[in-house]
């Protein structure tokens, strides 16, 4: 890795650039924007980022940062060359300049002392480790899900960011979308009764070994760090489709020892919201083996939360459904609820906003970045229903009942299932 050219800290330059202005004889003019006029924000209140794999999703999060206006987008990471080249003309686009500085090893942007918060988008493998290599650099984090590869990595994930102390939001944007917030809060607060089941969508269950195509010829390296791209998992020779997302599309490319299927993917959404609606209470404590469609587990004070492949809602894709005693609410990315009683709304109007946006979930980032408070989806929240995905996918791929101890982080007489909390990483990558 290059090292980094020595930088001196915006505040710190901006400082000595007064300091020199009030010494000059001549006058000094000083552009609007350069001040925060103009409906612009002062430098010493922007936000400087930097992305880390901004590729397919990365794109689209990229178009909900730049339009903030405390934000300034200044480097970008990626092990293509091509796409370094792509995403740079989308920055410098939008700003008119050309100072995106891009790098292939993503630890030289965590190098800059500049850079307050890293976008990490990069594919499902890299997302745990980049977040912790860049909370250890001091930088805060907006990561995309699922942001773990095993129930181990979930643990150490949570105790670094309360351990350094930095802002992690994990791309769990529906926190931040007004209809799923009001189920989970009727959930959360009483208002169904007390609360029974709890049903997440998560298209697909499916526990599938990581894939190993036939070997093909490795590009440079200047032109795609395969090396890179494989990072903490396991070798494996080059081949195109699991550098373009083969595996992504198929469920989850590289997380742990078998694929996530739609359990992570999109559980790491629907079952992140059911934890949402049992107040973010520790994970459930046993996973039954799927029958019929669908996978209970239950938590410690029996409420369950059901894994339901077919037949569900017409509300849209991440469809969850929260069965109290006296009432129950079912939502979807839609936009659009639906009560068992209007008398739930108690007057209130609830803004449907369809389609799963991240803009909501980017400015909630943004702002705690600012006052250090914890954003929606926290590293906290985060662990909890990742590690109810990953257990339910121990119990799909063994085909039978594991019980989890919350206290030890295990599960209970287990070791078959032991064996699949965690995974060896490559060198220099180990956590």
């Amino acid at each position: 890795m290059s090292k980094q050219a020595t930088q001196v800290p915006r505040r710190q330059f901006l400082q000595n650039a007064a300091t020199a202005a009030g010494a000059a004889a001549a006058p000094m003019f000083i552009p609007s924007s350069a001040l925060g006029r103009d409906g612009t924000v002062a430098p010493s209140e922007r936000i400087i980022v930097g992305g880390i794999g901004i590729g397919r999703r990365g794109g689209y999060d990229l178009s909900c940062f730049l339009p903030q206006k405390d934000v300034q987008f200044v480097a970008v990471a990626d092990i293509k060359k091509k796409r370094q080249g792509e995403v740079k003309k989308i920055i410098d686009t939008h700003y008119g300049n050309e100072n995106c500085v891009t790098y292939r090893d993503f630890r030289e942007v965590l190098d800059r002392s500049d850079i307050d918060a890293v976008l990490i988008a990069t594919g499902p493998n890299w997302h745990a480790t980049a977040a912790m290599t860049a909370a250890k650099a001091g930088k805060d984090m907006y990561c995309e899900k699922p942001v773990t590869k095993n129930i181990s990595q979930s643990l150490i994930l949570a105790e670094t960011m309360r351990r350094t102390g930095r802002v992690f939001q994990a791309g769990t944007q529906r926190r931040n979308l007004p209809h799923f917030a009001f189920a989970c809060e009727l959930a959360r607060t009483g208002k169904l009764g007390t609360l029974k089941k709890v049903y997440a969508h998560p298209a697909g269950m499916q526990a599938l070994m990581s894939g190993w195509l036939v070997p093909e010829t490795e590009p440079d390296k200047d032109v795609v760090d395969w090396d890179m791209y494989l990072g903490p998992a396991a070798w494996r020779p080059y081949n195109k489709k699991l550098l373009d997302g083969f595996n992504f599309e198929k469920g989850g490319g590289f997380v742990g020892a078998f694929r996530g299927g739609g359990v992570l993917e999109w559980g790491s959404h629907c079952v992140d919201l059911c934890q949402w609606a049992v107040d973010d209470c520790p994970p459930p404590v046993e996973y039954d083996a799927p029958k019929d469609g669908e996978l209970v587990a239950r938590y410690e004070n029996g409420t369950e939360l059901i894994f339901r492949e077919k037949g569900w809602i017409p509300l849209g894709s991440c469809p969850v459904r929260f069965e109290g005693e006296t009432g129950w609410v079912e939502a979807g990315d839609s936009g659009k609820m639906v009560l068992s009683s209007p008398e739930l709304l108690a007057g209130r109007t609830v803004d449907e906003i369809g389609g799963y946006p991240a803009t909501f979930h980017v400015r909630d980032f943004l702002d705690c970045v600012k006052t250090r408070r914890q954003p929606k989806g926290n590293a906290d929240a985060a662990c909890n229903a990742h590690i109810a995905c990953h257990a339910a996918n121990i119990a799909l791929h063994l085909d039978r009942q594991v019980k989890y101890d919350n206290t030890t982080h295990t599960f209970i007489n287990d070791a078959q299932a032991n064996r699949m909390r965690s995974e060896a990483l490559r060198e220099p990558w180990r956590l």
